[in-house]
């Protein structure tokens, strides 16, 4: 299994200059190293000192580098949809449409992105994955995607089967979809599929949730906006299960207080860099270990004999956030995430008690 590694924080404030030197670390340490950068325009390519292309490319020992061109990987993705399609249904009717007509929609990138990298790691052709890509809600929305299609397919499942309108339709499913599908319905064969697809989301998330498998580390400058960016997308990573291992701060454009940034990250752990002049070995030795996010607070902690969820929203006020609870599930906002925690078997059904938010840290007592 690989380690998947990626940077938040304001653009400009260094992230792809992070990205290369970690992948460089990574690579110096024996680690075979995949670089997998989003990010448009020439100006990756001029930091790699090499045009890099949309298959990973060799560019040193132990290193490799990839573009992920959304159009190239949208190409791909429709005719993996197509295979799967002809395996399923009886005529199938995607195979007039053609992947390199399709446009990108809003949304795509980071689904295209997180498939990508989803490949990437099962080849098993990497020890570490380096993400370059926006850095932002968008990039912890692409994180959180399995726990957000797990929770559609399991709450609208549920919504549609208790509905007067599915109940009504159950009887005529299965002659219908028997003259569209090449499976049975109401057989072994449709769980193959099904099963298949709940064991990738499932693996997903348990990837997200630990921290020797996916990571984030903050990246900033002394900049006012760029600290309190930073903090934000902190607290933000909580919210899908994300691990953030520490602080990178880079001394360029704004100097920098190294005190200052230790209080406003603690407890996490705060490198600063020296300035990159062209060199990549003092940036390289400056890095840390990037491969402890393990030790950082973890963003949810559930103790089934006290009767209690904890989470950790560092930089978030009281007012910021909001808990609901429906059914089995508790549904916790803070800034402009939401989080959906579907209780273990000990605590579902059971109301909540009581909720203090203190620290940072949420504590639920049902």
């Amino acid at each position: 299994m690989a380690f998947l590694l990626t940077f938040l924080g304001k653009g400009g404030t260094g992230r792809t200059t992070v990205a290369i030197a970690a992948a460089k670390q990574f690579a110096e340490q024996g680690y075979r190293v995949l670089l997998a950068s989003q990010n448009p325009g020439p100006g990756f390519d001029l930091m790699m000192g090499a045009p890099i292309g949309t298959e990973p490319q060799e560019l040193g020992v132990n290193l490799k580098a990839v573009q992920l061109r959304s159009t190239v990987l949208l190409e791909k993705a429709w005719e993996d949809l197509k295979k799967l399609e002809a395996e399923y249904v009886r005529t199938p009717f995607f195979k007039t449409v053609f992947g390199q007509e399709l446009g990108i929609l809003p949304g795509m990138d980071s689904a295209l992105a997180l498939n990508a990298l989803r490949e990437y790691e099962g080849s098993g052709s990497y020890d570490v994955i380096i993400y370059d890509g926006p850095g932002d809600l968008s990039t912890l929305r692409m994180v959180g995607t399995p726990e957000i299609l797990s929770w559609y397919a399991r709450r609208f499942r549920q919504v549609i089967a208790d509905s007067d309108l599915g109940k009504a339709l159950s009887p005529f499913v299965q002659p219908v979809t028997a003259a569209v599908f090449t499976v049975n319905l109401a057989g072994d064969n449709f769980a193959e599929p099904t099963e298949r697809a709940n064991a990738v989301l499932d693996d997903a998330k348990r990837a997200i949730s630990d921290p020797n498998r996916v990571a984030a580390y903050l990246v900033t400058t002394g900049d006012e906006v760029a600290i309190a960016t930073a903090q934000y997308y902190w607290g933000s990573a909580q919210q899908v299960g994300l691990s953030v291992g520490g602080v990178i701060a880079n001394p360029a454009r704004t100097p920098l207080n190294p005190s200052a940034l230790q209080t406003a990250f603690d407890p996490l752990s705060v490198v600063t860099l020296p300035e990159h002049t062209g060199d990549w070995q003092p940036l390289i030795a400056a890095l840390p270990d990037l491969k402890q996010a393990a030790k950082a607070p973890k963003p949810i902690e559930i103790d089934i004999i006290q009767g209690q969820v904890k989470l950790f929203l560092p930089k978030f006020e009281k007012s910021q956030v909001k808990l609901t609870q429906y059914g089995p599930e508790v549904t916790i906002e803070a800034g402009d995430q939401r989080r959906n925690i579907f209780l273990p078997s000990e605590l579902r059904g059971k109301p909540v008690k009581a909720a203090k938010f203190q620290g940072g840290y949420l504590t639920i007592t049902f």
